[in-house]
């Protein structure tokens, strides 16, 4: 009702003779266009007088009470929030700092208060003493202290140590620095003025959640396809190769639904084409993949060959839809074909232009798309395109802005396009996007990934906490798995899609009071559903031990537990309802049994809810659905399930019902009926309880025992050294956490810096960080493949330390010896002292006792390439800055480094000072990366 609803505006109303204030970023990209329910959150809309800003709404919205909208202006020093009944609104205090740089404080948060949010960023899912900078970046082989990623979420969600929560968003969309390491303090930091909307607080951080989605909207409905099984790898070279697999996994029974095509299967890269040999025919590949239930997703950058004759290009300059540089002419930028042009996709009349292309794209059978590069990535060294670009927006949205406005939702406005494209071709399917870039906002049309990680355990780790967040036996066992659980994931979306509640919640949110669960990132939520799993190489689920909320949590499988599959949890006071094992969607029916998993609460009860509709299409926003709220109750040891209740218009099918009622342990008794019909059975003795819960606990500890899990491939083997040699070294001391793999070159993979939660090197164990070998002028003694530790107490597994001495074996009788320590008199300072020593030199040992040569490599991680120089005095005398504008730059000579040279990142604030003996060092190389530096 209007009394009810209320739309965003952030004009600001000037009184009479007074100067026009400074405009605000507007709200439109991610709240504008949404509908604020007004039992959710409030809208405030700024007013100008007497040079403070004041807040009201309209007499509609003073009905509703909620949580309340503050705005950050850089020029003025006070704010005053009232509520919809005029009085003083109760919600944490701001502080307005700044000027060109806006900050705002939000305090009067009690002391132990968790932080979280904060979009997709890496690291721990908690929050609390981080910094993360929104400025979507291509962080390819990222690590847990990577800063900046493909997505920006300006947001935080707060909870308080009595349980109750709190989100902040700040609605801006340029480069945002979210600084949490203030203890109960949040700190926005951005280069202009924005709103600050604050959700609740509420009793729960669910019902933050929901909040904040009511107000940038909530996910789209998927098809029930698109939670299915997607193989996608990089990359399938031909059509028939892409069958082959599909083929080989109904041969051996193993689900999918979906199959991938990265950008080999265009001509040259080019958008919107096939290659006229390896994907001569798509619509037969697709027509034939459809015949065995297979859907196909292909990729689409925002990166348009720039080549005269190549349709989408000519179209597009036609059209003149690419964005300028600052004088005007197209920017041109290199991505995979080459040189490249981009679609300005801030202007409607352009993303209308693309969604035109997707449309006829899609007429080739296409079931989904797959946007890529979008932040969008280039191949040179800034690795994005210059912020001084000028994008031609929409009145609505910012209008004319250079790009250091628009970066951040680049990658949703093509998600956005694309996702109208395929509505354009057929308005009665879902479209299925996925979008590598986003900003808060994007599930409207996009779903998402954790962009491009790795195959090793700290990114397995990492992909937890970053969505909330396999051999052949067990990858089926862990996908039939996910399809009998798929009625009731599909119903956790359907509920997101209309509640905003999340389909995936961290631990913390089954009971926000219990402070120890804050931090747990391996287990996770489904609704009732708790998920516990091991990111641990040596250890299975089984093994570890999960940290349970209060209440009834009962363990069940279904007959397929395995040491490298989760463990699975119901919550007391629940039903689950679970389908049959199947190969991919199309298999099932709505008249397909179905099985009710029934975990009695305290009180004897239990409910669940399952929705069904067609799976696709949009009947269900018409009524052409089935949603069931199931119920469980036992009276006098009988226990009795039945329908409470349906929505929807879509009839009943007749279908088998299987009843199972969780007794603990692995156990359960079962029973039969049919769906819709009063289902009774009894409940056995406590002593029958007792008995088979532990038959059952037995049975699995004896089936587990007898199954060997996935070995770990990343163990190294046949090498030299002690066993300490083949196990992670931490140096944490004073300013520094240092992370040293001895057996591949003793090579430091990490570099924190404590006080600035900075991650310095740009590595990861195979490649790059801090690595040392030695060489000689004619010939090499070969790379250091491992390090033996000789000194050190190194007792644990992880062991800490503030100092270590590592050796390896260099040919040539030589030996390379490494101290690395962090300076006890001077904790900012981590000591590498190198050397190497002649063992064994004599006849035959190759003379490298006199050619040999020792190389020092530093590789550092650029978060913004474009505001890093490396400074330092020449030997000559002479200033030197060397910018990623210099190139490759060798120094020799007078222009060596005089013992030292600075690496500087202005955007941060933060240099890291490298010292060394110059009379030691011949010649110094500084080489850009794409987002690294190497020194």
């Amino acid at each position: 009702s209007k009394a009810k609803r209320l739309s965003v505006c952030t004009k600001a109303r000037a009184p009479a003779g007074s100067s026009s204030p400074r405009p605000s970023e507007p709200s439109s990209l991610s709240c504008r266009h949404a509908r604020f329910d007004m039992a959710a959150a409030m809208v405030w809309v700024p007013i100008l007088e007497d040079g403070v800003f004041r807040f009201d709404v309209s007499e509609a919205a003073r009905v509703a009470a909620g949580p309340s909208l503050s705005f950050a202006e850089p020029r003025r020093r006070e704010v005053v929030l009232r509520d919809g009944a005029g009085r003083p609104a109760v919600v944490p205090e701001c502080e307005v700092v700044g000027d060109d740089v806006h900050r705002v404080l939000i305090k009067q948060l009690p002391s132990g208060t968790s932080f979280y949010g904060t979009g997709e960023a890496s690291g721990p899912l908690e929050r609390t003493g981080k910094r993360v900078f929104t400025w979507n970046t291509d962080a390819w082989g990222y690590g847990s202290g990577t800063t900046s990623l493909y997505q920006s979420h300006p947001w935080v969600l707060s909870i308080l140590p009595d349980g109750k929560s709190l989100g902040v968003l700040a609605d801006t969309t340029r480069r945002c620095e979210i600084d949490l390491r203030q203890e109960s303090t949040i700190k926005f930091a951005a280069l202009s003025a924005y709103p600050i909307i604050t959700f609740g607080p509420f009793d729960t951080p669910a019902q933050v959640v929901a909040s904040l989605s009511h107000a940038i909207g909530t996910v789209s409905m998927p098809s029930k396809w698109a939670l299915g099984y997607h193989q996608c790898r990089f990359s399938y070279k031909s059509s028939e190769r892409v069958l082959e697999v599909i083929r080989t996994f109904r041969e051996k029974g193993i689900p999918c639904d979906v199959v991938w095509m990265d950008i080999d299967y265009m001509d040259g890269f080019r958008c919107f084409t096939f290659d006229n040999n390896r994907f001569a025919d798509p619509k037969s590949m697709v027509d034939d993949l459809h015949s065995i239930g297979c859907k196909s997703i292909w990729m689409l950058d925002p990166g348009i060959k720039e080549e005269k004759g190549y349709f989408v290009y000519d179209g597009g300059s036609e059209n003149d839809v690419w964005i300028k540089k600052a004088d005007g002419s197209p920017f041109i930028g290199e991505v995979w074909p080459g040189d490249c042009v981009f679609p300005d996709f801030t202007s409607e009349r352009i993303r209308t232009w693309w969604a035109r292309l997707v449309r006829d794209f899609i007429s080739n059978g296409v079931d989904g798309i797959w946007n890529d590069m979008n932040e969008p990535a280039m191949t040179t060294t800034t690795k994005t395109m210059p912020e001084s670009n000028i994008h031609r927006g929409d009145a609505d949205i910012g209008g004319v802005q250079n790009h250091s406005y628009y970066h951040n939702v680049y990658g949703m406005l093509m998600a956005r396009s694309t996702y109208e494209g395929m509505v354009m071709y057929n308005t009665e399917k879902r479209p299925f996007v996925l979008t590598r870039a986003g900003f808060i906002g994007s599930q409207r049309y996009a779903a998402t990934w954790t962009g491009d990680n790795l195959s090793n355990w700290e990114h397995l780790h990492m992909s937890l906490s970053m969505v909330l967040q396999l051999c052949e036996e067990v990858c089926r066992l862990a996908l039939l798995r996910r399809y009998r659980l798929l009625p009731h994931i599909y119903t956790l979306f359907y509920v997101s899609h209309k509640k905003g509640t999340p389909v995936a919640a961290p631990l913390f949110f089954a009971d926000p009071q219990d402070t120890e669960l804050r931090k747990i990132e391996t287990t996770f939520l489904l609704g009732p559903l708790l998920v516990c799993a091991s990111t641990l190489p040596d250890k299975g689920a089984h093994e570890c031990a999960h940290k349970l909320p209060n209440g009834i949590w009962l363990p069940f499988d279904f007959g397929d537990s395995h040491p490298d599959l989760p463990v699975l949890y119901l919550r007391g006071g629940a039903i689950l309802p679970v389908g049959l094992p199947i190969q991919h969607v199309g298999e099932a029916s709505l008249g397909d049994d179905l099985s009710l998993l029934v975990a009695l609460d305290e009180n004897g009860k239990a409910e669940g809810v399952l929705f069904e509709d067609a799976g696709d299409g949009y009947g269900f926003t018409q009524g052409d659905y089935l949603l069931t709220y199931y119920v469980a109750e036992v009276h006098s040891s009988v226990v009795s399930v039945k329908v409470l209740k349906t929505e929807g218009s879509l009839k009943r099918p007749k279908r088998n019902l299987n009843i199972s009622i969780l007794l603990g342990g692995g156990a359960m008794i079962s029973s039969r009926g049919v769906d819709g019909e009063e289902v009774h059975f009894t409940m056995p003795s406590e002593f029958e309880v007792s008995s088979l819960v532990a038959t059952s606990e037995l049975d699995l500890k004896e089936r587990l025992e007898t199954i060997r899990p996935i070995p770990d491939m990343d163990e190294p083997s046949g090498q030299e050294g002690t066993e300490l040699s083949k196990t992670l070294i931490v140096l944490k001391s004073g300013d520094w956490f240092l992370k040293i793999v001895p057996w591949i070159g003793g090579r430091i993979i990490s570099m924190t810096h404590v006080p600035s939660d900075s991650q310095w090197l740009h590595s990861r164990i195979e490649i790059h960080g801090y690595e040392e070998y030695s060489g000689t002028e004619y010939r090499s003694a070969g790379c250091i493949e491992e390090y033996k530790i000789v000194r050190g107490h190194l007792e644990q597994s992880c062991v800490e330390e503030s100092k270590v001495c590592l050796e390896g074996d260099i040919g040539g009788g030589l030996v390379l010896q490494r101290h690395i320590s962090i300076l006890t008199d001077n904790p900012k300072i981590v000591q590498i002292d190198s050397s190497i020593e002649a063992r064994s030199v004599g006849p035959g040992s190759g003379g490298f006792s006199r050619l040999v040569c020792l190389r020092v490599r530093h590789t550092f991680t650029l978060l913004h390439p474009t505001e890093v120089v490396v400074a330092f005095t020449a030997i000559n005398g002479s200033k030197q800055e060397i910018s990623l504008d210099s190139g490759e730059v060798m120094l020799e000579g007078g222009l060596r480094p005089n013992g030292e040279w600075t690496l500087v990142d202005r955007c941060s604030g933060l240099s890291m000072v490298n010292r060394f003996d110059h009379r030691q060092v011949s010649k110094c190389l500084v080489h850009w990366g794409t987002s690294d530096l190497n020194m």
